[in-house]
């Protein structure tokens, strides 16, 4: 009588492992996309290379790459840039449009620090992100995403 009741503890257990099993495979195609999504908006990381500074009349063309080749698209992604002297004292303030930003995608987005000389810039810095729009994307999840690097001398920092 053991062997039989000691099976049946046996069958019932493997019965209960079997139903969980089979209603965990039914839950993960429904969790998988939830999940991909919110670790795609939180972890694809947005990169900002400061590529190259070049002289231009009386002010400095920057170009920055922009790799969103891991996220989502933006319609907007306005960021706040300072430029430092070599000297360490601030002296331009711009807001820059960089959207849209295609899925998956780099670009490189040109602009200008007006009245400052590309050698007198010692530091270009991400101040913040003042709009970020676009899919589930807030103004300070894409602040956090940001990452920032620069190719040439000229340091960019967050």
């Amino acid at each position: 009588m053991r062997e039989r009741g000691e099976n049946r503890c046996g069958e019932d257990r493997r019965r209960r492992v079997t139903r969980f099993a089979a209603l965990a495979a039914l839950a993960l195609p429904l969790a998988g996309p939830a999940l991909a999504q919110e670790g795609g908006a939180r972890g694809a990381p947005i990169k900002l290379q400061l590529n190259r500074l070049e002289a231009t009349g009386d002010a400095c063309r920057t170009y920055l790459l922009v790799d969103n080749s891991r996220g989502t698209a933006l319609k907007s992604l306005k960021v706040d840039l300072f430029a430092f002297d070599t000297d360490g004292v601030a002296q331009k303030r711009i807001a820059v449009e960089l959207g849209p930003l295609a899925e998956k995608k780099t670009s490189v987005k040109i602009f200008d620090f007006a009245g400052i000389a590309c050698p007198k810039i010692g530091r270009v810095l991400l101040n913040d992100v003042l709009s970020c729009e676009g899919g589930e994307s807030s103004r300070e999840a894409c602040l956090e995403r940001t990452e920032t690097e620069s190719k040439g001398s000229v340091p960019f920092d967050r």
